[in-house]
């Protein structure tokens, strides 16, 4: 989730093998009730280039979305007139959303930047704006937000965190990951130094960037629940892999089932839903 550079890209064309058969079986698993949970919620990271998510991921389990941010990089993707902050073209319906079978509890995300170092450079000002953002009106009833400024155990300054997101409303999530494979130990030991007691942790597997096996990722979430109670923790499955550069491509059923397979028993979100999970992925998943 650090930035457009490295989350979003284009994803793989559908192929329409099977399409047929695939479809008549997600009618029959939903006709009998089994179609299976494999997960809590999606994230959507919002840019001008995908403001109109849609998608089935409810019938794979999600019911709660968490939005990256309702503000990047100065641009509003919700109307705040109060805050006097320019609302980006063609602004997402958020009513049409709030409606969506997957977007039945909602987190926002607050102000961020696209470029990781640039928020957090900007992490106190990003803390003051994310307050103000949060006890503006919005175009839906949140259940909690989330400040976008990631952080990572390499970030110098993350004790500066507690400081930036002690004005925001509660209930609020932050995120971190671990590409530098310190160990779930040493970095359940890291969160603890500097995460608020009271704000709750979206750990980033670091599968889609293979910096570790879905069954290692396990092992990161079992430590960090452990510590900060399973009401304080969510896990997020990166739905991504590598294409080359710097691009990213959608991963395969065969690479996403068995990753949010081994996350069973935590409540899980994939990143992103909008961008790499399509119905076509959706169908492939209810058929195992």
């Amino acid at each position: 989730m650090t930035g457009l550079s490295r989350r979003v890209a284009l994803v793989l064309g559908a192929t329409a093998v099977a399409g047929a058969g695939l479809v008549g079986l997600d009618l029959a698993v939903r006709r009998l009730g089994r179609a299976p949970r494999l997960m809590e919620g999606i994230v959507w990271q919002v840019h001008g280039g995908l403001l109109d998510p849609r998608g089935d991921w409810n019938e794979i389990g999600a019911r709660s979305l968490l939005v990256q941010w309702l503000v990047a990089d100065g641009t509003a993707f919700v109307p705040l007139p109060d805050l006097g902050l320019p609302l980006i073209a063609d602004a997402p319906n958020w009513s049409r959303i709030a409606r969506e079978p997957w977007a039945q509890s909602i987190i926002a995300g607050l102000a961020g930047r696209f470029k990781e170092p640039d928020a957090r450079r900007d992490v106190l000002a990003l803390g003051a704006l994310s307050a103000r953002v949060a006890r503006q009106r919005l175009p839906f009833t949140p259940s909690g937000f989330y400040f976008p400024v990631e952080a990572d155990p390499t970030w110098t300054g993350v004790g500066q965190m507690a400081t930036a997101i002690a004005d925001i409303p509660r209930p609020l999530w932050v995120s971190a990951y671990d590409n530098s494979n310190v160990g779930a130990k040493a970095f359940a030991d890291w969160v603890e130094g500097w995460l608020p007691r009271d704000v709750g942790l979206f750990f980033q597997d670091g599968v889609g960037v293979y910096s570790r096996s879905p069954e290692a990722a396990r092992s990161y979430a079992q430590e960090l629940s452990q510590r900060l109670g399973r009401g304080r923790f969510r896990l997020i499955a990166e739905a991504f892999r590598p294409a080359g550069g710097d691009l990213l491509r959608a991963a395969t059923v065969a690479e996403l089932l068995p990753q949010l397979r081994a996350y069973a028993g935590f409540e899980v979100f994939v990143f992103d839903g909008p961008h790499y999970v399509d119905r076509l992925l959706v169908r492939k998943l209810l058929a195992g």
